[in-house]
């Protein structure tokens, strides 16, 4: 499964913005398929741990506080060569650097608002696909649980 595999999540300012059908509309129009999603809130605690990679970083608390303020959209996402398809579709992590018709150059409001998260390894993806999702929430295209 590695290599077809991502992991996203809109983040809360762009659900608090509505623009959560505007994206998933624009993964799947790029060909990605939704393997498990919810509509969620992550605590202090999760987040933290979610993040823990970026514990000793001076911006990890504001992180953390920001990823908690409101809910998010996780979703698990297949196509092939998925993490490198969708580190494409949504752009640079700052907006201002973002490739035109990217989703963080038209969602995101700064680079710490950015819209949505995006694995950055196929590692990753599986790691932080298997933190929001038990494998018994992952379905194939026919809905069969994958797990």
């Amino acid at each position: 499964m590695a290599g077809n595999i991502t992991f996203t999540m809109i983040k809360p300012d762009a659900v608090k913005n509505g623009h959560i059908g505007s994206i998933l509309k624009m993964i799947t129009d790029a060909g990605f398929r939704i393997v498990a999603m919810k509509f969620t809130r992550m605590s202090v605690a999760k987040a933290s741990k979610f993040y823990d990679i970026h514990k000793e970083r001076p911006f990890f608390g504001e992180l953390v506080e920001f990823m908690t303020s409101g809910p998010i959209v996780a979703a698990v996402l297949e196509k092939e060569n998925a993490v490198a398809d969708f580190r494409k579709l949504i752009g640079a992590t700052n907006p201002a650097n973002a490739e035109e018709g990217s989703i963080r150059k038209l969602y995101a409001t700064s680079m710490s608002e950015n819209a949505v998260h995006g694995a950055d390894s196929d590692e990753n993806a599986l790691r932080e696909g298997g933190f929001h999702f038990a494998t018994s929430e992952w379905f194939d295209k026919d809905g069969n649980c994958i797990g």
